[in-house]
């Protein structure tokens, strides 16, 4: 699947949205998942300047078929916030009308905050499978910084928006948020995953990627042994 993969990382602000100074200082990070046969894509969290990122496929002769959302917050589906109205989903389907992938206790949220119809959503739960061309991406409902927060594991790849970075994890004192949940999330829902998986976070607050094994043995909010060691350092 490795060859037949087409994954690419773009780094808002540097590789695309380059005269936005909100893009430069959020350090989002978009993906793109695709099939390199059928020359489909989908792009993970396409915000700040949504048609410079159905360009970047093109250019690398991929056709955009979806979006995946990690979560509902304005950096990554768009929206107002800071005085500043951040192009995402609404912007994208001005584009190119394609299906936008969430988890379903999160759709109401991203709806509200991206200024799109519920019905512009196709709702998911954990476990479910997304295709593009043959290439699957499976969806891992990861609440705890907000409730429908997902990650997408595919070939190896975890893309993980705002749950989990190289250094450090997701706030949980926004709205939705729940410490307790992105323990769970943490310490279950991604055990799971194995260690030669690379990481690929929301931001770029350290790395751009590292294996899944090397984090969980330097990031310190993977310290904690039990859950109440965890609430006592982020459940305030």
């Amino acid at each position: 699947m490795t060859d037949q993969l087409y994954f690419r990382q773009w780094l808002a602000g540097r590789d695309f949205a380059v005269g936005n100074p909100l893009a430069r200082s959020m350090l989002n990070l978009v993906y793109a998942i695709g099939d390199r046969a059928s020359g489909e894509a989908l792009l993970v969290d396409p915000a700040y300047a949504p048609g410079e990122l159905v360009d970047l496929l093109a250019a690398d002769g991929m056709t955009l078929t979806g979006a995946l959302a990690t979560h509902y917050h304005f950096d990554h589906v768009g929206g107002r916030a800071m005085g500043a109205e951040i192009a995402g989903l609404a912007a994208l389907a001005e584009v190119v009308d394609v299906p936008v992938h969430v988890q379903a206790a999160e759709a109401p949220w991203v709806a509200r905050a991206a200024g799109v119809s519920e019905t512009d959503l196709v709702t998911h739960e954990g476990g479910d499978v997304v295709t593009v061309g043959d290439v699957t991406v499976t969806l891992i409902h990861t609440p705890g910084h907000t409730p429908g927060s997902q990650c997408f594991l595919v070939d190896r790849h975890l893309v993980s928006g705002d749950t989990l970075f190289l250094e450090g994890c997701g706030r949980t004192d926004l709205p939705g948020g729940d410490p307790e949940a992105l323990y769970s999330s943490l310490t279950e829902r991604l055990a799971r995953v194995p260690d030669d998986t690379v990481l690929f976070p929301g931001h770029l607050y350290a790395d751009r990627s590292s294996p899944l094994g090397e984090v969980r043995q330097h990031n310190y909010v993977l310290a904690p042994t039990t859950k109440e060691r965890w609430l006592a350092m982020f459940g305030s």
